[in-house]
């Protein structure tokens, strides 16, 4: 009784599948391509990560080189670099979630309270327009701005009679110089979303908190805010699951022999072994690493957010 039940079963799901593809065949035909992509650009590549347990020979190829277990990331664990690779990323970014996230959502929240038009589109505008420039042409203009003789906070600081400073040069404010800059470009960006958000909450509640009295303040911490409480946790997650995935080329970029110190991720450490030094398998082991550790903490933290708040990814 229980296989034929379990058959009769397969057979309704595969009907009922079949008439949903049929009814609905536009639809699947659109999610073919996406599908496609992240099999084949994200998914299939997965496949060769076997090359960190492996000495990786160009002639044998990645599937017929020799294992060697986890000697690559034994060797990673042993350089005297590890700690301060490690240490300088989760400072970044750390520095850069702290300072960074609630950042949008105060913009946000100051938007929805304008009340002229125009003024509201053109701060939206001013505030999201810095988001469309490349990351070559940003730091560009972040190294045009801090250069120590032409720059412009140079020449204000002669001005006032200071002496100029090598902003770049110094590796207690590479950080700093990163996260600032890049909260310019994507605050405005990032703010659309909870501006989303906050177009969703019912209009009633507004209305409610005028009868009793509510001012403007407390409309935003007792109507705002817990509205786009959802919004603000699945951002949260996202970003704290990114942490040992912070952007490489930005950081790159700016990195010069002066501020290499606090400069140097597992990002740029990453490129450095495996594409400038050749050596694949090793850097393929740090990538790995980077990726577990990635994960970790997205699964810890979507756990803890989904007990605290009933919000979660997933």
């Amino acid at each position: 009784m229980k296989r034929e039940s379990s058959s009769t079963r397969k057979v309704s799901y595969r009907q009922i599948a079949g008439k949903s593809i049929k009814r609905h065949w536009q639809l699947y035909l659109l999610v073919i391509p996406p599908l496609l992509f992240f099999l084949i650009f994200k998914y299939y590549p997965m496949l060769n990560a076997v090359l960190a347990f492996k000495d990786y020979n160009v002639i044998k190829g990645i599937w017929g080189s020799p294992w060697v277990g986890f000697k690559h990331f034994e060797l990673f664990f042993k350089n005297p670099l590890f700690w301060t690779l490690l240490k300088n990323t989760l400072l970044l970014s750390g520095y850069l979630i702290l300072a960074g996230f609630p950042i949008p959502i105060i913009l946000a929240l100051m938007i929805n309270e304008l009340r002229g038009k125009r003024f509201k589109k053109f701060v939206q505008m001013v505030t999201f327009a810095p988001y469309f420039i490349s990351t070559v042409v940003m730091v560009s203009i972040v190294m045009l701005f801090l250069a120590p003789r032409l720059g412009f906070a140079n020449v204000a600081l002669n001005y006032f009679g200071l002496q100029s400073v090598n902003f770049l040069g110094d590796p207690g404010m590479f950080r700093s110089i990163y996260v600032w800059s890049d909260i310019w470009q994507t605050a405005g960006y990032s703010a659309v979303i909870y501006l989303a958000a906050l177009a969703g909450i019912d209009p009633t509640l507004y209305e409610a908190a005028k009868v009793d009295g509510a001012s403007r303040f407390q409309k935003i911490w007792h109507v705002d805010l817990p509205g786009i409480v959802p919004t603000i946790v699945i951002i949260l997650i996202l970003n704290v699951g990114n942490v040992m995935a912070i952007g490489f080329e930005k950081v790159y970029l700016l990195q010069n022999p002066l501020n290499q110190v606090n400069s140097e991720i597992i990002a740029t450490y990453v490129y450095r072994i495996g594409l400038l030094n050749a050596n694949y398998s090793f850097a393929t082991a740090v990538g790995l690493f980077n990726s577990v550790i990635n994960l970790i903490l997205l699964l810890t933290v979507n756990g803890l957010a989904k007990r605290l708040t009933s919000n979660s990814i997933w």
